[in-house]
């Protein structure tokens, strides 16, 4: 993997490199998602995936036994689904043909790696935490998506600072709560390249001599870090051959 990395060959990992490999992994996982569940859906084997294939593969079942789904969380869980499946689905079509091409399907699947589907990405945000369904997110709300107190005791130090982070970089307007421009801001920050974070995090634990780069030998001796890290799939990659 090491040597794969390392694009120009001269012994050594660059940031730019790390970077670029992690991006690969990344759209490489996407792809390997899309065509695994492919063939699932596409049960005409017209290589396109109709949204009518895909609701009677997901929903069929529950549309045609409803009686089975009597329990109230399974029925709110269906009725929420359903129609948040058909706008998303609806939005990655973007010639408006109710059939989905592989790539129209992987902006359906993976809608955060797509400019057009940034909307639908905070949307659904938004009406995941929105509790009281005002349209906005605010501090309690935000609060209890990460720590539902259900016991009602003290609040751990970690929310108290989440707090904060809420009134001091969440919050940009300072009205008490998020708008859907607020929350775009949070879960997709523009200035904000996950890869190359993580490149210079990797960067950073591993280079013993401090000369911005990696050799092999630094990569080997920090093999936990890289382990765990997205450059190799979260160790994945490790067992199982590649032609990048």
């Amino acid at each position: 993997i090491v040597d794969r990395i390392d694009d120009n060959k001269d012994g050594y990992l660059t940031t730019e490199e790390l970077k670029n490999w992690i991006k690969r992994v990344q759209k490489r996982y996407i792809y390997e998602n899309v065509a695994k569940v492919w063939k699932d859906y596409d049960l005409n084997k017209d290589n396109k995936i109709a949204w009518e294939e895909y609701k009677q593969a997901t929903y069929g079942y529950y549309l045609e036994n409803p009686e089975e789904f009597q329990d109230a969380t399974d029925q709110h869980s269906f009725k929420k689904m359903l129609p948040r499946d058909e706008r998303r689905f609806k939005t990655a079509d973007l010639d408006g043909d109710l059939a989905a091409t592989r790539e129209e399907f992987t902006a359906f699947l993976h809608p955060e790696e797509f400019e057009h589907m940034k909307n639908i990405v905070v949307l659904e945000t938004l009406e995941d935490i929105d509790k009281n369904g005002d349209g906005f997110v605010d501090q309690d709300e935000y609060i209890a998506d990460m720590f539902p107190n259900e016991e009602g005791g003290p609040e751990p130090d970690w929310v108290i600072t989440e707090r904060e982070q809420f009134s001091d970089f969440r919050d940009l307007n300072k009205d008490g709560k998020m708008d859907k421009e607020e929350i775009q801001h949070w879960i997709l920050p523009q200035d904000y390249d996950h890869a190359l974070a993580e490149a210079r995090h990797l960067v950073y634990e591993s280079d013993v001599d401090k000369d911005q780069k990696l050799t092999k030998d630094e990569v080997l001796d920090n093999w936990n870090m890289f382990v765990g890290s997205q450059a190799t799939n979260y160790g994945e990659d490790l067992t199982r051959n590649h032609d990048e």
